[in-house]
């Protein structure tokens, strides 16, 4: 039976109030312009800064009016909110799609590494922002602990509890710091790949960062039994060394 956890960003979604304006957006028929104004924010905010930036810049780099970005987002802050769950969740939606079609428990932790190296990989931006921008505030990182990041966390944990269960990994490190480990591994290779002027594949990294989580998570092989180690016609005194000849005075 999986022990991976129900997935938590639909909960997450439904207990989120809607935003003001929702209502009459849809009936003005004017259209959906939340990813719109959400991919400018990324590209804004990874040019200038999250402090340095302000929602009329975002609503220059969308094409819209600063009043159109209030329909969708209360203020600066729920658009980097908006950003860090919108990623989260396709991290988490990947990941699990992605453990659809393997089953070997190292092969799991590998399908999860590259979808979340991938991710990160496909748009520039969105990693300065994602590693960068989110840092700076503490507030922010407490808040985004607390729901999103916990839930990516269960899911990694979740893999690796199976390959405890079936005694793939040791099952004595705890799934939780392993899951840690296994995420702050990635988070510096994206940060390392991102701040890097050499340009070269991020995903490509994650087999590398799994075998070294892994090589640390494998069992042990059983114990060898003592009579094994003794090689074949040795003596009881001295294992391996051959008799002497006993001179005839």
């Amino acid at each position: 039976m999986s022990s991976l956890p129900p997935d938590p960003t639909v909960l997450h979604a439904a207990r989120r109030p809607p935003r003001a304006g929702r209502a009459g957006r849809a009936a003005s028929g004017g259209g959906d312009k939340h990813p719109l104004i959400l991919q400018a924010a990324i590209r804004v905010f990874a040019r200038h800064g999250f402090f340095n930036s302000q929602v009329a810049d975002v609503a220059r780099e969308a094409g819209v009016a600063a009043g159109t970005v209030y329909l969708y987002f209360k203020s600066k802050d729920d658009l980097l909110a908006s950003i860090f769950e919108r990623t989260v969740r396709e991290a988490i939606a990947e990941g699990r799609a992605a453990l659809t079609s393997v089953e070997a428990p190292i092969d799991r932790l590998r399908a999860i590494a590259r979808r979340h190296l991938e991710l990160l990989s496909r748009d520039r931006d969105l990693a300065i922002v994602f590693q960068v921008e989110l840092r700076q505030s503490t507030k922010h990182m407490e808040e985004f602990s607390a729901t999103m990041l916990r839930a990516y966390l269960g899911l990694i944990r979740g893999v690796i509890a199976e390959g405890q269960a079936a005694g793939a990994f040791r099952a004595d490190i705890s799934a939780t710091t392993a899951a840690k480990v296994l995420f702050g591994a990635l988070d510096e290779m994206a940060t390392n790949w991102m701040l890097s002027r050499r340009r070269y594949s991020l995903a490509a990294e994650a087999d590398v960062v799994v075998e070294l989580i892994a090589h640390g998570l494998a069992a042990p092989p059983p114990p060898r039994d003592r009579a094994d180690k003794t090689k074949p016609g040795a003596s009881a005194g001295r294992p391996g060394r051959r008799a002497r000849k006993t001179r005839t005075p």
